[in-house]
């Protein structure tokens, strides 16, 4: 199976608001840069869409280190918080249904595809891809 770097970001201009998404893929020393935006939206949702987008890129099955500085969608998996939204018919602990269910799903079937180390990474720090990612996720609501 080869092996895929991929850091992803998402931004938001108010929250709801216009938002950005971004990923970098890096395989083989090489990268590729991904990103779009939508009019109305939220954080939480351009952080999920940068994953999905990331993920959907790939041709085939791949392991994949994904670095995110979304505590939301790394501790989904690394806490094991979607196993048991699953398990209780997407409902949270308190019993409220899961917001972004759609996204989830998807993310969750990508991770079917793919065998995916999700990776949380501090956002606005000395990470030059992180970096690069918020900057091309803030560069794409511009577009708008």
């Amino acid at each position: 199976m080869e092996k895929v770097t991929i850091y992803t970001d998402g931004a938001c201009s108010g929250n709801p608001g216009p938002g950005g998404w971004s990923a970098i893929l890096i395989y083989n020393g090489q990268e590729k840069e991904l990103f779009g935006c939508e009019k109305d939206t939220t954080n939480n949702i351009m952080e999920m869409t940068a994953v999905i987008k990331g993920l959907e890129a790939l041709k085939f099955p791949c392991e994949v280190d994904l670095y995110s500085d979304s505590a939301y969608v790394v501790n989904s998996f690394s806490q094991g918080w979607i196993y048991n939204w699953i398990k209780n018919d997407w409902k949270t602990a308190d019993k409220s249904p899961v917001k972004n269910k759609d996204l989830w799903i998807n993310l969750y079937n990508l991770t079917k595809i793919h065998k995916v180390n999700f990776m949380k990474v501090k956002g606005h720090s000395d990470n030059k891809y992180n970096n690069r990612c918020d900057e091309l996720a803030r560069n794409a609501i511009k577009n708008l």
